[in-house]
Parts: C-alpha cells; structure tokens; sequence
C-alpha cells in the first residue's frame, strides 16, 4: 500500500466512482449502493465534483466503465466489497494516472495487488485494523416504499382453454417491475420441510398482516390477504372470470381486474385505491370476517349432514 506522502495533493479535478457495482460480471447489491450513497453526500457536501461508473447489466442508460475515458479523471474511488481479483487489478492499471482510494472495503489480503495499486486503503475491516462501521450504516434516509407481496400461479390447468395464467403473470411482473415497492414473492402452498415456505396458515398471515398491498390472481392471495386486513390488488386469470371473480364479489372487494381488461392503466389505478382508501375497506372486511354475520357453506353443513325424513 502507498504511504499518504504519494498523493498528489491538488484538490481533484474529477473523481470517478468504482466498486462491484462497476464491473459488467458484477452485481449491485442493497449494502454497496447504500454505501455509494454515503460517499456521494460527501461529495456533494464538498462541492468536488464526480461520476459513477455502473454495471450495464444493472443500469443499462448509465455511464459504463468500458464507455470511460481514464483522462477524464484525477481521482478513482473505490466504494464498499471486498479488495480483491483481477477486475480490482486492472483498474489500477487503466487508471494508472490517477490517485487511486478505496473507502468502506474489507481487506483479506493486504499484501494482494489489488490491495497494493491503492495509494489509500480507508478499511472497514482489515487485519490488525481496528473495524469502523460500513458506510452503508450512514446513508441518507429515504423514505419507505410500500411492501407488497406477490401471490402468482401457474397451474390451474383445470380451465383448459379458458386458462390466460401465463399471459396475466407476464403483465403483472412486468409491471410490477415499474413500480417503485419492495416486492416479496410468496405461495399459499404450505411446506413442512421446505423452509422457504410457511408451515402454517398463521405463519402464512403473519406476512400478510405486515404488507401494504398483496398482488395476485389466486382466491387464496385474496381471501388470506382481506383476512387480515391487507388491501388486495385482484386478477382474474380465466377468461370470461371465474372463482377469483366470484369470490371478490362475494367479499364485496372491488379492486379486481379480469384478464380481458387487463392494462397498466387500471393496474396503476387500482393500486393507488389499494394503498389509500383501499386500507380502510380492506379493514371493514376483515372486522366483517371476524363478526361472522354472512352465512357461508359451511353454515350449512349441519343441515345438508342431518338425515332426510323418509318419504
């Protein structure tokens, strides 16, 4: 590693912004992009002014390293992850020029190039260092997104030709790709033994509860969801409507979409009632649930079990 008295000590020109989230065979993850984020207020607070080079494969409209010019720059930053391989290698030779500081890093080998191409190592972490907090801890706020989980099918196969559940999960996904929400992907189905799973309906609800919006074209997704009380945006994926149509209209819940009429512009209308006055009536139909005072089949049942009288 550099000594601090190789440094160029001008204040930079231009500083280019690096890390895993750079490289075309790399990721962005939630952790390094907050990092990023704590970085760039920095930046910002400073008046230096500075770039980000991103991963095509994650922000294809953005500025790439291979799109780079290396003169451009008197500086190179490298945020958060691990000092280590040939991606970190080759930086230091293309930015050879430059001053190069890696900040927020963890430092396996400190004898590693591409620990040693740094003319500055600010670790979170490194052997006989003494560990600071990620950068990631002090990022800016934001505020929160909604939380929706996403209950989808395939099967059904029941329907026959009737069946548009691929269609609808296509729009749906795609869609739901556009929205601005933590998504969380989940199945009625319960698993024992596979922990990706609930093994209970209880453990099923507790999520549900805690959503702001459930997503989905099972009758399940939308009783279980309005069971708890949690807004549900409903899709009916057989054509002409079938059970998921018929139960919401037994519910009473409105926001429900028929695969004929599915477009993003009743979706996005449908989604802004759920997350306002949709959690009011989502509510209501709990409490009615709890209060029992709509008859079902079940209700029934003693009677359909009782003996007929003979004739």
């Amino acid at each position: 590693m550099r000594t601090q008295q190789t440094q160029q000590r001008a204040r930079p020109r231009r500083v280019l912004l690096t890390g895993w989230f750079s490289f075309p065979d790399g990721e962005a993850t939630a952790g390094d992009v907050l990092a990023l984020r704590r970085v760039e207020d920095v930046l910002r607070g400073t008046g230096i002014p500075y770039e980000v080079a991103w991963s095509p494969g994650f922000l294809p409209e953005a500025l790439h390293l291979a799109d780079v010019r290396p003169g451009d720059y008197s500086h190179l930053v490298f945020v958060c992850g691990p000092l280590h391989g040939p991606q970190v290698e080759e930086l230091h030779r293309r930015f050879a020029h430059c001053v190069r500081i890696a900040v927020g890093t963890s430092v396996i080998d400190p004898d590693s190039p591409a620990v040693t191409g740094f003319h500055r190592v600010l670790p979170r972490d490194a052997p006989d260092t003494a560990p600071v907090e990620d950068l990631a801890a002090r990022a800016p706020a934001v505020p929160a997104r909604p939380v929706v989980g996403v209950i989808l099918t395939q099967g059904q196969h029941e329907y026959g030709e009737l069946r548009r559940h691929g269609r609808v999960a296509e729009e749906v996904t795609r869609w739901l790709g556009g929205k601005d929400c933590a998504r969380l992907e989940l199945e009625t189905r319960l698993d024992t033994h596979d922990w990706h799973l609930s093994a209970t309906p209880a453990q099923l609800q507790s999520v549900l509860a805690r959503l702001d919006l459930v997503v989905t074209d099972r009758l399940h997704g939308l009783v279980l969801a309005l069971r708890v009380g949690t807004p549900v945006l409903a899709v009916d994926p057989v054509a002409g409507g079938a059970k998921v149509t018929a139960q919401a209209r037994a519910c009473g819940w409105p926001a429900l979409l028929t695969a004929e009429r599915l477009d993003a512009r009743r979706l996005d209308r449908w989604w802004n009632w759920c997350l306002t006055g949709g959690r009011v009536a989502a509510r209501q139909i709990r409490d009615a649930f709890q209060e029992g005072t709509v008859p079902d089949s079940a209700d029934r049942l003693v009677e359909a079990l009782a003996p007929r009288a003979a004739g």
